[in-house]
């Protein structure tokens, strides 16, 4: 029997995790260059397009269908290619249609995709990035998630009787995607410019826009993956916005010691890595630990994005620094702060053992490995068939014009009315052309 109020969470908790990713382009077209904004949105808003179709065909079996053998440890099988076996079925204990649990990973798949974006803005061809974002969810996404949430080795994975927590996607979507960007960095090099020229945001308020989206949305993402509009999903609301909160602070803070300012994209940034580290822990810490665990994260990813300059790698838009150190952080905090009171094992700073803690270094460190690894070579291979990186000259001009053939801003029209202004007549009625133009 099909559980009305379950099903009701589950598909606003989809609703809201699909709201991510436009809140994404948002975020990470504001942080982009004004040039480049409408190619860095159109990334995100083609991982929605490429990936939903990919997960019904093949992603969804990928990842929750049991794989052949011993290959189940590492990859799913083909028993739910196209959905259709799903439609009707409802699960016996949850009591929610497996299709809308479908939809409701569909959205992860989506954003995890997306957030990869962002540390190769303003230098890469948008098909190379089509060919890669289904790529990279086959080879890597759903093996991983598999491996996490389906009957894969990280989720079957022991050590000292402890079992990995990841609540709502820390190794999977954070290190998964953080990794990724890492790898790609290498693969399409440094901006024209990095380390020497300005390359600040463009548009603040789109980028507050977008993290108010993104934290919004993460409702869904963890509260909804309690599966139950129950007392767990309270616990990971509540958790989630105040390690969310406790980690703006925290930036701001850093900011305030560093730089003698505070600014907006710090506040935003310390949003998004409290929402990263809080992922993982959602429902396995108390809302003590969960500030914490807060103001932990939104102090070292504040340093960590700063890693780039020193280390010469190109992270535009700091997904390294925030989603990979701030899933590192959320993943291995789990084996102090996890509390029994909250459900499930006891961190060392609650009277459990080491073996959690080694148990979550092990699942970080394997997805780490693998997503580098795999997600390099996977750009590789698309760099030497069609070329990965845009020329020299495209990137000086601005990928919105070069390669969509559109701009955010009229730049272009307003400087052809102010050419105007200048050798027209002032028109009857006394008003200039100028202030017509203007007007």
């Amino acid at each position: 029997m099909i559980d009305t109020g379950t099903t009701a969470w589950l598909l606003a908790s989809a609703a809201l995790v699909m709201l991510m990713t436009p809140g994404l382009a948002f975020f990470y077209g504001g942080m982009s260059r004004a040039k480049s904004v409408l190619n860095m949105m159109l990334m995100s808003f083609g991982s929605i397009a490429v990936v939903s179709v990919l997960w019904v065909l093949v992603g969804h079996s990928l990842t929750y269908s049991e794989g052949f053998g011993a290959l189940d440890m590492f990859i799913g099988g083909f028993d739910y290619v196209g959905l259709t076996s799903l439609i009707g079925e409802v699960d016996a204990e949850g009591g929610y249609p497996l299709l809308v649990d479908a939809g409701f990973q569909m959205m992860f798949a989506i954003i995890t995709v997306a957030l990869i974006s962002g540390a190769i803005a303003d230098r890469a061809k948008f098909g190379a990035w089509l060919l890669f974002a289904p790529v990279w969810a086959l080879l890597v996404y759903f093996p991983v998630a598999h491996w996490v949430w389906g009957s894969g080795w990280i989720g079957n994975l022991t050590i000292g009787g402890y079992e990995v927590i990841d609540f709502a996607g820390g190794t999977a979507v954070h290190i998964n995607s953080g990794a990724a960007a890492l790898a790609l960095t290498f693969v399409l090099g440094r901006r024209k410019g990095f380390g020497s020229e300005s390359m600040r945001p463009h548009n603040l308020p789109f980028v507050l826009l977008g993290a108010s989206l993104l934290w919004f949305g993460w409702f869904g993402f963890n509260a909804g993956s309690a599966y139950a509009a129950d007392a767990t999903a309270g616990l990971a609301l509540v958790n989630t916005q105040v390690a969310t909160a406790a980690a703006t602070a925290a930036w701001m803070l850093v900011e305030r010691i560093r730089y003698g300012k505070v600014s907006a994209l710090g506040f935003a940034s310390g949003a998004i890595a409290g929402l990263v580290a809080i992922t993982p822990a959602a429902a396995n810490v108390t809302p003590v630990g969960a500030i914490v665990l807060g103001l932990i994260a939104g102090a070292v990813c504040a340093y960590a994005i700063s890693w780039k300059f020193k280390f010469k790698y190109d992270d535009a838009l700091d997904v390294v620094g925030i989603h990979m150190v701030g899933g590192i952080i959320g993943c291995l905090a789990l084996g102090f702060l996890a509390a029994e009171a909250a459900g499930g094992s006891a961190g060392l700073f609650y009277g459990g053992g080491i073996g959690l803690l080694a148990v979550q270094a092990v699942s970080v460190v394997g997805v780490l490995l693998y997503s580098f690894v795999v997600t390099f070579v996977i750009g590789k291979i698309i760099d030497l068939v069609i070329g990965f990186r845009i020329p020299e000259e495209v990137e000086t001009n601005g990928l919105d014009h070069e390669l969509h053939a559109e701009s955010a801003y009229a730049f272009d029209e307003l400087d052809e009315l102010e050419a105007e202004a200048v050798s027209s007549p002032t028109p009857p009625g006394g008003e200039t052309a100028s202030s017509q133009a203007k007007a």
